[in-house]
């Protein structure tokens, strides 16, 4: 297994619920010298072009279809090639940013994507939306997740818009992502990365402050 991770941030902007923020991105690159699957590669064509200079692209994945996640990814498309893969459960999000499309494949809990010998599989973790969903490599680095906004360094995601429930999001992360081995990697969509077993007490925090 030669895959390995590489990393890309940048910034834009995020719109929900009629408000606009300032955000930095993480861009997730798994792969090889000849081939690699892009997670959610936001904000900048041009730079995800650049860092992916030239190698064949297995599949864009997304953990989810709030608009700085999306908003490029026709573009970024267009430019690297691959196919766009989505839950469809979150349909009514990405319909806001592309009325007229679909994503390339509709991917269901458990699918799973092979790059340069690795296998990364689809973890279905609604909260943060209805179709967020985290992509699992067991045997990359030691075992690594690709959480999206489900799972922080500091805690759960976010859940104080539409389409997002707090309650769906601690019961994904306890069940799916605490069922991960402790020492699971978590790369994150924004931030730092963690691991699953630090983010354990954080839950918990959360929950007792949301109480």
């Amino acid at each position: 297994m030669n895959a390995r991770i590489e990393h890309l941030e940048t910034s834009g902007t995020f719109s929900l619920d009629g408000e606009t923020h300032q955000v930095d991105n993480n861009i997730w690159i798994v792969g090889d010298d000849q081939e690699v699957i892009v997670i959610d590669p936001a904000h900048d064509a041009e730079a995800v072009e650049k860092a992916v200079d030239g190698r064949r692209v297995a599949a864009i994945l997304l953990t989810h279809a709030h608009d700085d996640h999306i908003g490029q990814v026709k573009d970024v498309q267009a430019r690297i090639g691959g196919d766009i893969h989505l839950n469809w459960e979150d349909k009514v999000l990405w319909e806001q940013v592309y009325p007229d499309g679909e994503p390339d494949v509709k991917i269901s809990d458990g699918d799973t994507f092979t790059v340069a010998g690795t296998t990364l599989k689809a973890l279905h973790t609604p909260g943060h939306s209805p179709g967020s969903t985290c992509y699992y490599a067991a045997d990359l680095e030691g075992g690594v997740v690709f959480g999206g906004d489900t799972l922080f360094n500091g805690g759960p995601g976010a859940t104080g818009r539409s389409y997002s429930s707090f309650e769906t999001i601690v019961d994904s992360i306890r069940t799916v992502l605490f069922a991960l081995p402790e020492d699971t990697a978590v790369k994150t969509g924004h931030g730092p990365s963690t691991t699953v077993g630090a983010e354990k007490p954080t839950v918990d925090e959360a929950v007792k402050n949301n109480s």
